[in-house]
């Protein structure tokens, strides 16, 4: 998904500048609704955030960028047009369909990306390294948050996004606790430069900590937070490494659910300072539940799999895209560095913890 550079960017600006500029909105301050009947009002929106995933999948060719997860900087481009540019007012209900309904719908078709046999692939040691990380990570993290005063929800989007699989489990938290954009968008930043530093420092780490390429694999898998991150640093370190480094955090990925309907109980306590949570146990976690248990039944063709891989791909990536759309940098900014320390002791804890595990089981 390539563009030449000068007619991308003209046909970019084309297409927004078609869009009703900010100003339209009364002086209330209260957005006009669209004109335009439900669905077609949805249009323009997922039209723009389309077009913000559509050049994260360009930037991916610069040199240097192509280590990033296409979701990462489809965030990161919609974060720049929204607080650049501005967002037109008539993309607004377009923009958050493609944020909760579009991106929900891709966490359920990453269900056909896991089978039961490959999480069993890495022996029962590496599901307990795994398993085990991933629950006392969500811990220290929820627990240390308190003590930051970082608020709870925001402290479970970067707990949920440290512990299991970055930006796709942020978001997925978010229906659960019910978030701020603001949260999402600070949440997905702080856990992009952890994990992106990650990448880099464990394999340059493995050989003075003297970690075959089965042990580093599971270390990987374990502790990077992005899945892509994950196969970055793997096969750094070989083609082993790659492939358990892949399962490893795949098998992660899987506990996604469960944490799901943990956190949802953990919302529960929120209600105690009058905030309105979601049902524990939304939709998608069991529609994601139903894909993967489907995925370990029913042997889907190589073709029809490699689609839905790159389908799912898209739609985080435009889901995502519209996510930064809504996002407030000056909101960000304002959170301080509690949040920042917050992310960077779940990074070190879920390194060493992992790590010490690997060294004592394998």
């Amino acid at each position: 998904m390539q563009f030449q550079g000068k007619s991308f960017l003209e046909h970019l600006l084309s297409t927004i500048s078609s869009l009703p500029d900010l100003a339209d909105a009364p002086a209330s301050g209260q957005l006009r609704p669209s004109a335009a009947p439900y669905p077609f009002s949805l249009v323009p929106g997922i039209v723009l955030a389309a077009m913000a995933a559509a050049v994260a999948f360009s930037l991916r060719g610069l040199p240097g960028l192509a280590v990033f997860s296409p979701m990462i900087l489809a965030v990161i481009a919609g974060m720049v047009f929204s607080n650049v540019v501005g967002m037109p007012v008539r993309a607004k209900p377009g923009v958050a369909f493609c944020q909760r309904s579009l991106l929900r719908f891709a966490i359920v078709l990453l269900g056909f990306q896991l089978t039961i046999g490959q999480v069993m692939s890495i022996g029962v040691a590496g599901i307990g390294i795994v398993a085990l990380t991933l629950v006392a990570t969500f811990a220290f993290t929820v627990f240390l948050g308190r003590l930051l005063g970082v608020e709870r929800g925001l402290a479970g989007l970067i707990a949920a996004g440290t512990s299991i699989c970055g930006a796709s489990a942020i978001v997925a938290a978010n229906s659960v606790v019910a978030g701020r954009d603001e949260d999402v968008a600070y949440a997905v930043a702080a856990i992009t430069l952890f994990g992106t530093i990650a990448m880099f420092l464990l394999p340059a780490l493995a050989p003075m900590l003297e970690l075959d390429q089965h042990g580093f694999g599971v270390w990987a898998g374990a502790a990077i937070h992005e899945v892509a991150q994950v196969i970055g640093a793997s096969f750094q370190y070989g083609p082993e490494a790659g492939e358990t480094g892949t399962i490893a955090k795949l098998a992660r990925v899987a506990m996604l659910a469960p944490m799901l309907v943990a956190l949802g109980l953990f919302a529960r306590g929120r209600a105690t300072e009058g905030i309105a949570t979601r049902t524990p146990v939304p939709w998608f976690v069991i529609a994601f539940i139903g894909t993967a248990t489907l995925n370990s039944i029913v042997e889907v063709p190589v073709e029809a799999k490699a689609i839905l891989v790159t389908l799912t791909t898209i739609l985080l990536s435009v889901g995502l895209a519209a996510l930064g759309l809504q996002a407030d940098i000056g909101e960000i900014r304002a959170r301080g560095l509690r949040p920042l320390i917050l992310a960077l002791s779940a990074f070190l804890f879920i390194a060493g913890f992992s790590l010490s595990l690997v060294k004592l089981v394998l």
